[in-house]
């Protein structure tokens, strides 16, 4: 039993100072969602055509309906297979001279319609839809949509840098100082993201808010599981996700509430620098504090967590022991994450997990998409079934344990893509019904890599250990929409193919892994590296027979 788990047997594994600090650190989670998927709402691309001034001019003449001024003057439209026509074309015809009558314009024109020529949209676009998105304020269309992908992808490229860099810093100078700076530079990005006024300066934030804002999650989720004692830190990991997932809820109702995007984006960026009170309610790790050869500090707060929960410090738990204060101050490095067997076995199949959820959670949603619906709801919809895999979770990983739940979850994730494949489109409901089976399925493998990430890394490199390991999440979240955008021009199911080969084979190495279930979280590299191996000195125990001398009763 490590120093620190002891203690919390004493003092409260999940009472009054532990329960408040989680509902605390749950709101951010919430938090984080608006950055990590909020590009659902702000770089909404909705239905568009070219504006022409003589066309405008031409139907309010003519006293034309919106349906007449498309038909008589869009291209392409309403084929399926011509969107980019009617969106991005228009005639070049001189919409001004007389000759136009207002009944089918065109047809007085020596060319066939068919025959006419064709050139880019020289006056900007005509939005079909209310509100304001970066797309419509900025033109993120045609020529420019590539522009609306750079947009995201900066985003992803904050969270592998950040994730990496902040995670370093986190374990080398402490949790709370991190997780503070984090949330300020997070906020004020986001204000100022909010007020900018072109698109460089809007993808610059963007780019500062993806440095902070996954790396501060992850520091509250580290912090969270290492403020508990074993037999909760399971609990409220699941449920610390399950509050981004709740996150996804309201982002869906605010972003209803509030159409315009520099609005939406005030909305969720404001509540932000609340969480800076949390530098009086939330302490530094004992446990760090401890690694870092700061046991004073650690019982200072441990003793304030005691005194909140209500309980009294045994005396023989009044301090540490003298072997466990003199132990040399660890300084994490990134070596240390391959250095040894075991933990390079336990970095590498972390690191492919966390690609595969990231590729097959996005590639899903992206393959399913949300075309033909309210965008509003469908978002809500894909974000409720995320909470039954969340309480698969919780009533059966202490019954089976973390590994086999994670491995049969990856494949259910893949064979559910692989059936996707070969069911019939005209079977539309036993498609969306497997869709969601996959999209459940991922969601408890990203719930479990999470949870399983910090119990696999001795503590002085477990806060970097998880934040490297998660930056390859941001690689297959940049890959993702390449994955499914690129290799459906070949074959509209060949995403899911790769998706089901891909989940299969993170189910398979996840069995690799040593089973983590009611263990203590480790200290030392040592303890990380015996995980493996239990009992293995059991058959080596020597017993000895003591006589004891016989004593008269008298």
């Amino acid at each position: 039993m490590t120093p620190v788990d002891d203690i919390l047997e004493h003092i409260g594994e999940f009472h009054f100072f532990q329960k408040q600090t989680f509902f605390l650190l749950t709101l951010l989670s919430a938090a984080f969602t608006p950055i990590y998927v909020g590009i659902v709402f702000l770089g909404f691309t909705p239905n568009h055509r070219c504006w022409s001034p003589g066309v405008a001019e031409l139907s309010q003449r003519c006293g034309w309906s919106l349906a007449e001024e498309l038909n008589y003057t869009v291209p392409g439209l309403g084929a399926v297979d011509k969107a980019f026509l009617h969106q991005c074309m228009q005639y070049e015809v001189d919409w001004n001279q007389s000759t136009l009558s207002c009944m089918d314009p065109l047809s007085s024109l020596p060319d066939n319609r068919s025959r006419l020529a064709l050139g880019p949209c020289q006056h900007g676009w005509v939005y079909d839809a209310p509100g304001s998105s970066i797309v419509t304020e900025f033109n993120l269309v045609c020529a420019n949509s590539w522009m609306l992908d750079l947009f995201q992808s900066a985003v992803n490229v904050g969270f592998f840098i950040g994730a990496v860099a902040i995670g370093y810093l986190a374990d080398r100078f402490g949790r709370k100082i991190c997780l503070l700076i984090t949330i300020l530079i997070n906020a004020s990005s986001g204000v100022l993201m909010a007020i900018s006024p072109n698109y460089t300066w809007m993808l610059l934030f963007r780019l500062i808010q993806g440095l902070v804002s996954k790396a501060g999650w992850i520091i509250g989720y580290i912090l969270i599981t290492e403020f508990v004692g074993p037999s909760y830190r399971r609990t409220v990991g699941i449920f610390y996700q399950m509050a981004f997932t709740t996150g996804l809820l309201v982002l869906a109702g605010v972003a209803y509430a509030l159409p315009h995007w520099r609005w939406l984006q005030l909305a969720v960026t404001l509540p932000n620098f609340c969480f800076l009170l949390y530098y009086w309610y939330i302490p530094e790790s004992p446990r760090w504090l401890i690694s870092q050869n700061k046991t004073g500090k650690a019982m200072k707060i441990i003793k304030h967590i005691a005194k909140k929960n209500g309980k009294s410090m045994p005396d023989s738990l009044q301090s540490l022991r003298a072997d466990e204060e003199a132990g040399e101050k660890l300084n994490p490095s990134f070596l240390d994450l391959v250095r040894t067997p075991q933990i390079r076995k336990h970095t590498l199949i972390l690191m492919y997990n966390w690609f595969t959820t990231s590729v097959l959670y996005q590639g899903l949603i992206m393959h399913m998409g949300l075309t033909g619906g309210n965008i509003y709801l469908d978002f809500f919809y894909s974000a409720l079934v995320e909470f039954p895999a969340a309480f698969i979770i919780i009533f059966t990983i202490d019954r089976i344990g973390r590994r086999y739940p994670w491995a049969v979850a990856n494949m259910v994730a893949g064979a559910a893509c692989l059936a996707a494949v070969f069911i019939p489109d005209d079977l539309h409901w036993l498609k969306v019904t497997i869709a969601c089976l996959g999209r459940m399925g991922i969601t408890l493998a990203f719930e479990m890599v999470c949870l399983v990430s910090a119990e696999l890394y001795p503590t002085f490199i477990r806060n970097l250990g998880v934040l490297v390991c998660s930056s390859v999440c941001d690689i297959g979240g940049i890959l993702a929409p390449f994955l499914v955008y690129r290799l459906t021009d070949i074959w509209q199911e060949l995403p899911l193919v790769v998706f089901a080969m891909v989940g299969l084979v993170a189910g398979g190495l996840v069995l690799l892994l040593p089973e983590t279930k009611g263990k203590a979280l480790p200290e030392t590299i040592e303890e990380a590296e015996a995980m493996q191996r239990p009992r293995k000195y059991k058959e080596n125990v020597i017993y000895l027979q003591v006589k004891k001398p016989d004593i008269p009763l008298n």
